[in-house]
């Protein structure tokens, strides 16, 4: 009792402070005056939060209760706000791949890169030359054709030459670029094909503005592609045009203009006992009379006047026949379009190969006898 007594004369102590749900803890939550009078007790009661430590019992279980039911209600909401952006990552990503899908199918699919490879090849084997036009007529217009003959004779001949040159370094280097740009075209198709083909979802999109940069340089450089398929103008740094004499000097250009390349026709030609039946065309062209040059030579001569068993014949038209030949011996024939004045490059002739056929025995006793 004496206890009790000694309890009951304690001066009333303090608000208690960390946590639990006393009485006294209104009195620091309190507005005012009152709040800042109670926080120095408050802060010289309790160094830090330890009711869980200092005060055991249901209030303290009910606490933790408390405490798991916010963790779990985050958690729910963390899962939630996480599966949204996954799916907005998943679209986003079958967007974009679908970007490259597309200029993979259409602007460099396997098809046009083969279509191009055929395309080079035609142009490797075609005829290039310059056209002197005036500088108001379009390349292809058959008005140029009205021009009067006497415009070659207003060129100087050393500087045409000089620009011949210049025509022939100019092809080459068309014909090499269109090479390497269409390389450069199937190594960047490859590099996209990896691409899809193995990164998944976060990686590309990490990587895809490397890949989006990728698809936008390659698609310049297939525009470039097409652009140098066409021949183009040359440029020119001095008149060809002689000022001497001339009152009035004419304004002219002069563009490559292209030649589709003469092929043997390989079901039409034909080889009898001693003579050929040769017939050609010109690919993607209508007929024209130009003029050729067919020259055939006996491959493997057996004697020393056979090695000189071979000719030249020019033509006119796209057959021609070849008499006086060896039976059943095998010649080459070789096609090409006579050389102009006009004429900067021509690197490719068709050839053919043909034996002529045996005599049959009924006409060699027939010829002797």
């Amino acid at each position: 009792m004496a206890t009790g007594a000694a309890c009951k004369q304690n001066p009333k102590p303090g608000p208690r402070v960390g946590g639990g749900g006393g009485r006294g803890e209104p009195k620091i939550k309190a507005k005012g005056g009152r709040e800042a009078a109670l926080a120095p007790a408050a802060a010289a009661a309790a160094p830090g939060p330890t009711m869980l430590n200092r005060s055991p019992g249901m209030r303290n279980i009910g606490t933790i209760g408390v405490y798991f039911n916010k963790l779990r209600t985050n958690l729910q909401t963390i899962a939630y706000n996480d599966e949204e952006p996954e799916h907005e990552a998943w679209r986003r990503y079958v967007e974009r791949k679908n970007i490259v899908l597309e200029f993979l199918h259409s602007d460099l699919s396997l098809h046009v890169i083969k279509r191009h490879h055929k395309r080079i090849d035609l142009l490797k084997k075609c005829s290039y030359y310059i056209e002197i036009l005036p500088k108001h007529l379009a390349l292809g217009d058959q008005n140029y054709l009205m021009l009067p003959t006497t415009m070659f004779q207003l060129i100087d001949p050393w500087r045409f030459q000089r620009m011949k040159k210049i025509g022939t370094i100019q092809t080459k280097i068309q014909l090499l670029l269109l090479s390497d740009l269409l390389e450069e075209l199937e190594r960047g198709r490859e590099e996209l094909v990896f691409f899809l083909e193995t990164l998944d979802m976060m990686t590309f999109l990490s990587r895809w503005d490397i890949i989006k940069q990728r698809v936008s340089s390659l698609s310049e450089k297939m525009d470039y592609f097409l652009t140098v398929l066409v021949p183009g103008k040359l440029y020119i740094k001095h008149r060809l045009v002689s000022d001497v004499g001339i009152t009035k000097i004419p304004h002219i250009r002069l563009v490559l203009s292209t030649k589709m390349p003469v092929m043997f026709d390989r079901r039409e030609s034909v080889a009898h006992e001693d003579w050929v039946s040769l017939k050609w065309f010109v690919a993607s062209q209508q007929p024209q009379v130009e003029q050729y040059e067919l020259r055939f030579k006996l491959l493997e001569p057996r004697t020393p006047q056979e090695r000189v068993h071979c000719g030249i014949k020019p033509v006119t038209a796209n057959t021609c026949e070849i008499h006086n030949l060896l039976p059943d011996r095998l010649y080459r024939f070789t096609l090409k379009r006579a050389e102009t004045y006009t004429l900067v490059y021509e690197q490719w002739h068709d050839s053919i190969l043909l034996k002529t056929k045996p005599y049959l025995e009924e006409e060699m006793e027939i010829s002797m006898s």
